[in-house]
């Protein structure tokens, strides 16, 4: 098939799908969904098909095990899609590192094909990933690649571009991306922000994670100077900062005078922002995540939501009662960048309680089940509406008690009842 000579069916994506093949799919507004929906119209006729993928959006017939081991779905990031369909069986699900996706996926599939959304190609030939850089970008130029172009994908700059001579065929859409509206934060979401946003310098560099408190925090960011940004997502709430002059990335040592990161999700709005934005760098996850390259930020601020701490710092951030929720995402791996920061900082941001008020996010001990995302050797400062617990250095009575202190009032006294026991309090 060549390329160059314009848009096919969906269809003849079919030609280079084989006896075992695997397909690597971006996450969440990368999705090339007619590519998709054109295998799985095929999938009686398909053996041993693997589509790998982080956060997809969409809920598909072959995510509930229908077609057996004809075409199944691999996760690396669990959704509200793909939730479900883990605790049913129909899909598996890989335990990583964001910042590890490309190697796992490298020890998975040995060679797969790229599927992926596209804008459509410049006049120099050259097609962009648009909202996303991610895992696939990795591995343009080494492995096949098959596009969907979708003429609403912003054209976005960085190494998320991929030449009309290096693509085994490419489909043609219009379709309108994934929206996800930005959070709107209430009084305990806003106390906790403004709890953070105090403690982050003029001049910082900020990875933001995805919710409502991280989404206040950057709303509260307006009155710094000379932010930068490097993070795993970029979403709705850096447009404002970047547009009124708060983000210039002049204090950066890694591209700077960039915004940098490795996929974007919001509204249309955003992805208006991001459309031939030359000062939004789309780089592959294996440079974004990776904590020796955060690290070389100064002043590295990373903020992230968790679901469960223990008493002693031990964060449990992709589980809730003891079942998978989500994943481990680039957690960890900010929160690496930001120890070894010079001045750096890393929040681990939650409500003290449940909706209701009965459960405590401080716990004496993880809920069974639970899996630790963040090591307590490596969290360094748990928020939450009630203060802030800094962790980095502390000992374990130290811990015990300043993680008991921000706990909600009515669960305090317990927890310290509690740690007693445990052995860390006298």
């Amino acid at each position: 098939m060549d390329a160059s000579s314009g848009p096919v069916a969906a269809e003849r994506v079919l030609d280079h799908i084989g006896v075992g093949t695997q397909l690597i799919v971006p996450l969440a507004a990368g999705e090339p969904i007619g590519l998709l929906d054109a295998i799985e119209a095929a999938a009686e006729r398909l053996d041993g098909v693997r589509v790998h993928q982080m956060h997809a959006l969409v809920d598909r017939p072959s995510m509930d095990g229908r077609y057996g081991d004809r075409l199944r779905h691999v996760s690396y990031f669990l959704s509200p899609v793909t939730r479900k369909y883990l605790h049913s069986g129909g899909i598996d699900f890989v335990p990583a590192h964001f910042s590890e996706v490309p190697l796992v996926l490298r020890h998975n599939c040995g060679t797969g094909i790229i599927l992926a959304a596209a804008s459509p190609p410049d006049r120099h030939g050259y097609f962009s990933l648009g909202t996303n850089a991610d895992y696939v970008a990795s591995f343009l130029g080494h492995w096949p690649v098959f596009l969907e172009v979708n003429e609403q994908m912003p054209r976005t700059f960085g190494r998320n571009s991929v030449h009309v001579s290096q693509v085994l065929g490419w489909s043609h859409v219009d379709r309108v991306l994934p929206e996800v509206q930005p959070s709107v934060p209430d009084d305990v979401d806003t106390a906790i922000a403004r709890l953070v946003a105090e403690r982050v310098p003029d001049r910082a560099t900020i990875q933001a994670g995805i919710g409502s408190i991280p989404d206040a925090v950057l709303a509260s960011l307006s009155d710094h100077a000379d932010l930068g940004i490097h993070t795993e997502l970029l979403s709705d709430g850096v447009i404002d900062l970047i547009e009124s002059g708060v983000v210039n990335g002049v204090y950066k040592r890694r591209r700077p005078n960039r915004s940098v990161t490795t996929f974007a999700l919001g509204t249309r709005r955003l992805y208006d922002f991001l459309h031939e934005n030359p000062a939004i760098d789309f780089l592959p996850v294996e440079f974004v995540n990776d904590p020796r390259v955060i690290s070389q930020n100064p002043l590295v601020v990373s903020i992230n939501a968790t679901t469960e701490v223990d008493l002693l710092g031990q964060a449990a951030s992709e589980t809730i009662g003891g079942r998978y929720y989500s994943g481990s995402g680039g957690q960890a791996d900010f929160a690496r960048g930001a120890m070894f920061s010079d001045g750096g900082q890393g929040f681990l941001v939650t409500r003290s309680t449940t909706s209701d008020g009965s459960i405590s996010k401080i716990v004496p001990r993880l809920t069974a089940g639970s899996v630790v995302t963040t090591l307590k050797n490596t969290v360094d400062k748990v928020v939450t509406e009630w203060g802030v617990a800094e962790l980095r250095g502390a000992t374990l009575r130290e811990r015990a008690l300043r993680l008991t202190e921000i706990a909600h009032p009515e669960h305090r006294e317990r927890l310290r009842r509690e740690a007693r026991e445990l052995g860390y309090l006298t």
